[in-house]
C-alpha cells in the first residue's frame, strides 16, 4: 500500500528534478560543471544559478560581488543576469579554480572587462571594497564565514541591493531541532540573524542547496 508519506515524498522527488531541469545548462554551463567536479567542488545547481540569474536581471545589476569563483558556474549564470555593462567581481582563494574560471568566462562570451577576479581570502579583501557600491553580493562561502560575509554584504550594498546565500538548508538539516552541528547551528543562526534584522527584507528559495534572499533596506 501506498502511504500519503510515500506519494508525496515521490511527488517532491518529481518536483525537485523537473525545478533542476526548468532552464537547462549549455554547453559551457556543463563543462564548468564537470571541471569543478574534477578538482572537487559543488557548484550551485541549475536551479540556483537560474535564481540568481533572475536577482541579478530583476535589480538591473551593474556591479556584483560574488564571493566564491569557483569553476564559473554561478559566475556564469549572474554575469547572464547582469547589465551588459556590468561587472562581476569575483573572490577566491585558489588561483587553479580562478584560472578555469577566466577561460570559462571567456568561453561564455564575456570580455575580460566584464569580471574582475580578485585571488584572497574573502575575509580580508571585502574591506577593500566600497561601502554601498554594489547591487548584488552572492555568498558562496565556507559556512564559518557566513556571518562576516552578510556583515559585509550589508556594507557593500545599496540600498535595494540584494544578498544571495548558497547552502541555507545546511545540508538538510536545518529543519531539524536535533541537528546541533556547527555547521548546521552557524546557518541556522545567520538565516534568522537576517530575518530578524530591520535591515533586510529576506526569503528562503527552496532552490538546489537553499538559497536565502534578501533586500537590502
Amino acid at each position: 500500500m501506498v502511504t500519503v508519506a510515500s506519494s508525496l515524498a515521490a511527488t517532491n522527488a518529481q518536483a525537485a528534478q523537473f525545478v533542476e531541469a526548468y532552464v537547462p545548462e549549455d554547453l559551457v554551463l556543463r563543462t564548468a560543471r564537470s571541471l569543478a567536479k574534477e578538482v572537487g567542488l559543488t557548484p550551485v545547481t541549475p536551479s540556483s544559478g537560474a535564481a540568481l540569474r533572475l536577482l541579478a536581471a530583476a535589480g538591473s545589476a551593474r556591479a556584483v560581488v560574488e564571493i566564491g569563483t569557483g569553476t564559473g558556474v554561478s559566475g556564469v549564470w549572474l554575469l547572464r543576469g547582469m547589465r551588459a555593462d556590468g561587472v562581476l567581481t569575483t573572490i577566491d582563494v585558489e588561483v587553479e579554480h580562478q584560472r578555469i574560471a577566466r577561460r570559462i568566462f571567456v568561453e561564455a562570451g564575456f570580455p575580460p572587462g566584464r569580471t574582475r577576479i580578485i585571488t584572497g581570502r574573502a575575509l580580508d579583501v571585502l574591506p577593500r571594497l566600497a561601502d554601498g557600491a554594489y547591487d548584488l553580493v552572492f555568498v558562496d562561502a565556507e559556512v564559518a564565514e557566513f556571518s562576516a560575509s552578510v556583515d559585509a554584504a550589508r556594507r557593500l550594498l545599496r540600498p535595494g541591493g540584494v544578498l544571495a546565500v548558497n547552502g541555507a538548508f545546511a545540508g538538510g538539516r536545518i529543519g531539524d531541532p536535533a541537528a546541533r552541528d556547527v555547521e548546521t547551528v552557524t546557518v541556522r543562526e545567520t538565516v534568522k540573524a537576517v530575518r530578524e534584522s530591520e535591515e533586510w527584507v529576506p526569503a528562503l528559495l527552496p532552490v538546489g542547496a537553499g538559497l536565502l534572499a534578501a533586500v537590502r533596506c
